[in-house]
């Protein structure tokens, strides 16, 4: 980051507009404007950043706050542009802050002070884990992460849905309910939604039952069954079109997230990183692309344990004279930790060494999900060695 003809660009994020600065390498201010969050205040800002770039013929470094959030598109299109780029982290700038306090808070003066760290990084640490610099990320993975996230929310959807519907059969009609284990069976969803009122369905005959996608002599047997004792409680009248209502919604959901899974199957074939966690035994085909698109690439961490306590692998110690203890740390990805963890379950199921390992772990007192971390920590350190000698997981049995 050092540089003696360095163009430095500080960007203050706000929600509709941002407020730009731009300084030299020895900390002198030369120009300060505002632009829109518009494809016409972003024309702005590079027309703007190219005349100085042309007049000082100097590399060209961007601060701003909000990267993949409210800067989005403009940090993207930053990266595009081939200028370095480097992530204000908010939770070390309000430490920062707190150290060298302003006489004021306000957008020009926040980006000032972007622009004050950039000169005080080379020299002081805390200043200096403010700017966080972002690492090109392959598109792959950031389509992956984009899929993934879009795929989580339908699921999450999907559950809430499934909850309320289930309990609305209990309440309207339980022997309904008791055909299936599991209510997001898909011929159970078609047979919800075979009629417009939920009371015809106990008058269903045997031809129409099996014409419904799914249903079989099984089924059909199943629900003749059914209906020889169906009864409804009076609230069918008006919870009937719900419970129907919801059935359509968990089939709509279903066949989205199927599309999506294709999708994200075939991204995860083009990404090296999905690729490479993917041949870890437990780490399965959504897993491994969540985990590709949060991490983005391995670039962005300088050694293992950084990403150990981005996928919340780890923790930070906080012990104080004879108190020993720790903390966890606030940049865990949840996203990322959510999928390690369950990939860690099913590993363990694979793998009887990480089992063992797992079980030295609760003989030692820790909880599962202490022992699953410390499982991960180990995983996380493996992961990291695969990337750096190039080379996929070998699974090796003992002679």
């Amino acid at each position: 980051m050092s540089s003696s003809s360095q163009l430095r660009v500080a960007v203050d994020v706000g929600c509709h507009g941002h407020r730009v600065a731009i300084g030299d390498a020895v900390g002198g201010i030369l120009e300060e404007f505002d632009i829109t969050h518009t494809a016409e205040g972003f024309r702005t800002f590079f027309k703007r950043i190219e005349a100085h770039e042309a007049r000082l013929g100097a590399p060209v470094a961007v601060a701003m706050e909000g990267y993949n959030g409210w800067a989005r598109p403009l940090d993207r299109q930053v990266l595009v542009k081939g200028y370095q780029l480097f992530n204000v982290n908010n939770v070390k700038l309000a430490r920062y802050k707190e150290i060298f306090p302003g006489a004021a808070k306000t957008d020009p003066i926040d980006a000032r002070k972007m622009l004050e760290l950039f000169q005080l990084s080379e020299h002081l640490p805390v200043a200096k884990d403010v700017l966080q610099e972002v690492a090109p990320v392959p598109l792959e993975n950031v389509q992956l992460k984009r899929l993934t996230r879009r795929r989580r929310q339908l699921v999450d959807e999907k559950v809430g849905i499934l909850n309320r519907l289930q309990s609305d059969l209990q309440a309207v009609c339980p022997g309904l309910l008791a055909m299936t284990r599991d209510v997001d069976n898909l011929w159970f969803l078609r047979f919800l939604t075979a009629r417009e009122d939920l009371r015809q369905l106990a008058r269903l005959r045997r031809r129409t039952l099996l014409g419904i996608p799914g249903v079989g002599r099984k089924y059909a047997d199943i629900i003749q069954s059914w209906q020889k004792q169906a009864q409804f409680a009076e609230e069918v009248a008006w919870v009937g079109d719900m419970i129907i209502e919801d059935a359509s919604r968990i089939l709509e959901l279903l066949a989205k997230i199927k599309v999506l899974n294709q999708r994200i199957a075939a991204l995860s074939g083009q990404s090296q990183l999905a690729t490479r966690i993917g041949s870890m035994p437990g780490f399965g085909e959504t897993t491994r692309a969540e985990l590709a698109g949060e991490i983005g690439t391995l670039e962005r961490f300088a050694r293992e344990a950084s990403l150990a306590l981005y996928l919340g692998m780890a923790n930070l110690d906080n012990s104080s004279g004879h108190t020993q203890g720790s903390k966890q740390s606030k940049q865990v990805n949840r996203r990322a930790k959510r999928a390690m963890m369950i990939a860690i379950a099913r590993h363990m199921a694979c793998v009887p060494e990480s089992r063992a390992y797992y079980d030295k772990k609760r003989r030692e007192g820790k909880s599962h999900n202490q022992a699953i971390r410390a499982l991960g920590r180990h995983l996380v350190r493996v992961l990291w060695s695969m990337f750096k000698q190039d080379r996929d997981y070998e699974l090796r049995t003992s002679t």
